[in-house]
Order: structure tokens, then sequence, then C-alpha cells
């Protein structure tokens, strides 16, 4: 099962990257066949997907018109979609590592990323850790401590009154996309228990390391999302230079299928040429 069916959609270019241990998956879109967007189209922006999510889950409705200006590098996480896991923990550390080992091997040297929750996460951490690797930041639906999301997220004893928490049908579909692509078919129930320790033992960053992210940010919440909007509001707060929007009659599983909002936020923020 794919979502990638909007016209465009196909990659230029796929490949598998040995980076850390992993052999992680990447797609460049708008690569050698369009020699249009060449090194004058200044960096490439970097797509890092939701948690237990794929490129094509995450952005398959945004990736067509994103790619249409600029160059995309959009990669699998470690254990997501077509990178296979591996005998190692999931960190942030080490999945931000491995992102900077990817562009290492492609030779990019600087890049923007938009990342969707886990991605966010991921993306976070990659401007913590190399902020010279980082040109600007869009972080959608990510949180910075556990407090940040809404009671219900974290204690799945409590009811989900507002529909905040994925569906069936998203499990669902979550599992099936994982049974197409992924190496170990058979390993997403593991693999979903080893996501959900990551998380939950997740403990955020403190304000001072917040205050030093030096990457322009926008930061992106659906206003019934997993993160509470105060708490989005004080990462705004915090980075010092950052933008927020909350989009309208939106969860956290919704938030990157509207394209409708983000697309034209994106190309304000992250214009298609730049230094």
């Amino acid at each position: 099962m794919s979502d990638a069916t909007q016209p465009g959609s196909r990659p230029s270019a796929t490949g598998y990257a040995e980076v850390n241990g992993l052999r992680m998956y990447y797609e460049v879109h708008g690569g050698p066949d369009r020699p249009d967007l060449g090194e004058d189209t200044g960096r490439p922006l970097v797509l890092l997907h939701g948690g237990v999510l794929t490129i094509e889950m995450s952005f398959g409705q945004l990736l067509p018109p994103l790619a249409a200006h600029r160059r995309i590098i959009a990669t699998e996480l470690q254990g997501h979609g077509r990178t296979a896991d591996i005998d190692r923990p999931l960190t942030l550390p080490d999945l931000a590592g491995d992102v900077i080992g990817l562009l290492d091997r492609l030779g990019v040297e600087r890049a923007d990323f938009f990342g969707f929750s886990l991605g966010g996460l991921t993306a976070l951490q990659t401007a913590i850790d190399a902020p010279d690797r980082v040109g600007r930041l869009v972080l959608a639906a990510t949180h910075f401590r556990p407090d940040g999301y809404h009671p219900e997220i974290r204690d799945p004893e409590l009811p989900d009154t507002e529909g905040r928490l994925p569906t069936e049908g998203d499990f669902r579909r979550m599992q099936e996309t994982y049974a197409d692509v992924a190496p170990d078919p058979g390993h997403f129930d593991a693999f979903l228990a080893k996501v959900n320790t990551m998380v939950g033992s997740f403990q955020g960053w403190s304000d001072d390391t917040l205050r030093a992210v030096a990457a322009p940010t926008l930061i992106v919440v659906g206003d019934n999302d997993f993160v509470r909007l105060e708490h989005a509001a004080e990462l705004h707060r915090l980075i010092p230079v950052a933008q927020l929007a909350v989009l309208p009659g939106t969860t956290h599983m919704e938030l990157v299928q509207r394209p409708g909002f983000l697309l034209p936020m994106l190309e304000e923020f992250l214009p298609a040429v730049h230094g």
C-alpha cells in the first residue's frame, strides 16, 4: 500500500547509505532529472517523518509541490519504512547523528529541515548538536518536554474525549504500510513498542538549550494536536527567532495532510532561492 499517489511524487533518485551501522533509506526529489534545480537553488530541504510512519505517509501530499521549486532529501529513520531496525535503542542523539551521517554521505554541508512529530524532535536535536548543518527549521507537532503532550496522550488509561489519538484506521494504515515496505514485516509490534519506549522516556531539553538554537524556526501545531497550545507558545518564546502557526480543525495525524494551510506557510518561510 502506497500513499505516494500525487502526480510528480516519484523521486528522481533513491538509495541506501551505510550510516552508523544502519542501511538508511533515502530519496532525492528534484534531482538529476531537474537540471533547473541546480546549486543556485540554495540549501536542500530535509524531510523527517513521524514515528512509525514513512516518507509517503507523512509527506505524500506535500512532496510534489515542494519538489517543484527546490531539491528535497527525504529519509526513513532507524527501523522505519525501508530502513531496517538494528540492535540499538532509539535515542534522539543517535537519530540526529544518523541524519548528519546521511548528509555527509550525500555531500550536503547545510540544509533546511522539516520534521513532523518524531521527525521534529530529530530535527531539533540536529539543530542543537550540529547548528552549522541547519539553515531553517520547521517543527510540526513537536513538543520539547513530556508535559507538552495532553494528559490522555501520555496515559492510555485516560479517555480520549477530544478525539486527539490516532484512530483504528490510522493504526491499521501504519501496520499495512510497514508490512508493504519494511525489510522485516513481522517486526512491527516489537518496533512499535520500541518507539513507545523512546517517547515515554523522553525528558526534553532545558530552557537554556532552546534559547541557544540559532536556526530561524517555524513551529506548527494543530488546534487539536497531541501538543498543548500553551506548550507550543512556550517553545515559540524560548527559541530566539521563531514563528508560531496553529492550524484550525486539525489533529496530530491530520497536520501534514493539510497542504492548503501548510504550503503557503512553507513557501513563505522556506524560499526556494536563498543563501
